[in-house]
């Protein structure tokens, strides 16, 4: 885990799941994603864009990197994990939107939060928009 992520974490730890910076104001979770090959469980601070049906969207930026994030790549393998949001974790089961369902709702994304517009002309990808249910 890179520092600057330790630092958001206990951040949002100590804030009950508020974290200043550049996520000053916006809604943020925690993801404790199982690794792939080792299973070993992983925690990542992401910004989440909650849904009126209760659902939240995360998506697989890594800053518009060439490549995924290791958390997406531990998700497609691991789909039920655990997350925290504020004070309360509860576990979540997601799945990646399809392209029809992704072109839906980036639009409302991108309005909300502008980086992830500027990520996405930083690479050739197409970032990956995941909805995370309540399971349980």
């Amino acid at each position: 885990m890179s520092d600057w992520n330790k630092g958001v974490i206990e951040e949002f730890r100590a804030n009950e799941g508020r974290v200043g910076g550049p996520f000053q104001g916006a809604p943020m979770i925690l993801i404790h994603h199982i690794g792939a090959r080792t299973g070993t469980v992983r925690v990542s601070p992401l910004r989440y864009f909650p849904q009126d049906d209760g659902s939240m969207l995360i998506i697989a930026s890594k800053g518009g990197a060439p490549d995924n994030p290791d958390w997406f790549h531990n998700i497609r393998a691991n789909p039920r994990f655990e997350v925290a949001v504020g004070t309360e974790a509860f576990p979540v089961e997601a799945e990646v939107l399809t392209a029809d369902e992704r072109a839906a709702v980036w639009p409302a994304i991108v309005a909300e939060a502008p980086g992830f517009g500027e990520y996405e002309k930083k690479t050739d990808r197409v970032m990956p928009v995941l909805r995370l249910r309540r399971v349980g």
